[in-house]
């Protein structure tokens, strides 16, 4: 009886299950991977319990011991997504990054806000070189989850790389003249980061280049809008309005990209803006004398009172001057100018005759008296000049009009035409007398501004 009794003992023994060993693991082999917590519906159940043994194999090394413990939770619970999520973990660590996507995929097609399934797709996407959906995983699981720090690292690292290539990409196809595209690349880049204002000077300038000039300039306003003192910027906006003749508006914007930095061009562009102002806010009449075919009186009095107004300045006033016949004309405040500097005097009935035609000896005559207000600052010059006594075919040395036409070519003011003629009778043309008034301007060593106001 006794021997039955120890035999069953010894049958009951053999067939209870045996306790299963459970490594120890003194040093993570994968500290990258996170345990998945277990949820509070499967805590102290079976199905935690593998898989608790599942990871403890897997830090441990034990891919194909964890690999079962795994699958043995995940087929027990399919609810059950710490184990499904492990099994992507499990695939990553060995380096297959294409068999880990599906199972991450899987868990999420039942809980999108199940953030080891988001992290650890991630994770398998930029294995792929997929970084833009990785970042859009990343993202996702901090929207769960805000206080996962590292993974705020990781997105922050991942958008500027991320920005980096999509700049060097806009700014390989604008160098390759591939405008349309790097216009798309710009925006992109952009959208990654709305808040760089070199990007929108970027795109501003190949826009621009596109021929796209008011998305260009709304861009170079961003660009403003979000750094004030980008000088380039307002430069660009300023060349805009300017083609677009916004004076004013260009005016300021020139002035405050100066403002801002000294530049030597810019200071070029706004003086020549101003003279544009300037000669914009001038008389038509006036504008229209360069491509006269020839030239009044008036004409000739507002090139002179406008462009040499300095050489009119005199310390010893004139008497009152009596004119009856220009108070009607658009050239009267200057013709009024250089009749009192005696530049062009009144006929002796006190008219000046504003709309009678100019001849070659009567500009000469005004060149000439110009010349003498010159010569008080080049006395050396004055004296080459009116003792030059050169020979004209058509005007000889006893016309009242040589000396003048003598001292005006020999100044170089004035030329000859073929066969040394003077042509004294012969009407000025607008582009002979204006550039008879810049050589004066040169002589005087007026300011280029004034030089060139009439171009």
């Amino acid at each position: 009886m006794r021997k039955w009794a120890l035999a069953v003992v010894m049958f009951v023994s053999a067939c209870a299950p045996r306790p299963v060993s459970v490594p120890v693991v003194t040093a993570l082999k994968f500290p990258e991977f996170v345990q998945p917590p277990i949820p509070p519906a499967f805590a102290n159940s079976p199905v935690a319990a593998t898989f608790s043994r599942g990871w403890v194999l897997f830090q441990t090394g034990d891919l194909k011991g964890a690999e079962r413990a795994f699958v043995s939770a995940a087929t027990s619970a399919p609810g059950f997504h710490p184990a499904e999520t492990s099994l992507g973990y499990l695939e990553l660590a060995r380096k297959d990054a294409k068999a880990a996507l599906p199972h991450f995929e899987r868990v999420l097609e039942r809980e999108q806000r199940y953030v080891p399934a988001l992290l650890g797709r991630a994770q398998a996407l930029l294995a792929l070189n997929r970084e833009a959906d990785a970042l859009a995983s990343f993202e996702a699981a901090l929207a769960v989850d805000p206080g996962l720090t590292d993974v705020r690292r990781r997105v922050e690292v991942l958008k500027f790389r991320g920005l980096e290539q999509k700049i060097a990409r806009a700014r390989e196809l604008a160098r390759q003249g591939r405008i349309d595209e790097a216009v798309q690349a710009y925006a992109g880049a952009i959208a990654s980061s709305p808040d760089s204002p070199f990007l929108y000077r970027e795109i501003a300038a190949i826009e621009r280049q596109k021929g796209s000039v008011d998305a260009a300039l709304a861009d170079f306003r961003k660009a403003l809008a979000l750094d004030p003192a980008d000088a380039r910027s307002l430069e660009q906006v300023a060349e805009i309005l300017e083609s677009r003749d916004d004076l004013d508006g260009a005016e300021k914007a020139y002035a405050d990209a100066l403002a801002l930095e000294a530049n030597p061009a810019v200071e070029k562009r706004l003086e020549a803006l101003r003279d544009r102002m300037a000669l914009a806010r001038l008389p038509a009449e006036y504008r229209a004398i360069d491509e006269a075919p020839q030239i009044t009186r008036g004409d000739l009095a507002a090139l002179i009172g406008i462009r040499l107004a300095p050489l009119l300045q005199t310390d010893r006033p004139r008497e009152a001057m009596l004119i009856t016949d220009t108070r009607a004309h658009w050239a009267s405040p200057w013709i009024m100018s250089v009749a009192r500097a005696g530049i062009m005097e009144p006929f002796a009935n006190h008219t000046f005759q504003p709309r009678s035609i100019v001849r070659r000896t009567d500009l000469a005559q005004a060149v000439a008296r110009l010349l003498s207000r010159i010569a008080a600052q080049h006395a050396a010059q004055a004296k080459t000049w009116e003792s030059a006594r050169l020979k004209f075919t058509d005007l000889s040395p006893g016309h009242l009009a040589y000396p003048a036409a003598s001292i005006a070519v020999a100044a170089g003011v004035m030329t000859t035409v073929p066969e040394n003629t003077f042509q004294p009778a012969r009407p000025v043309t607008g582009a002979e007398a204006s550039e008879a008034i810049s050589r004066l301007e040169a002589l005087a060593g007026l300011p280029t501004a004034s030089r060139h106001q009439n171009r």
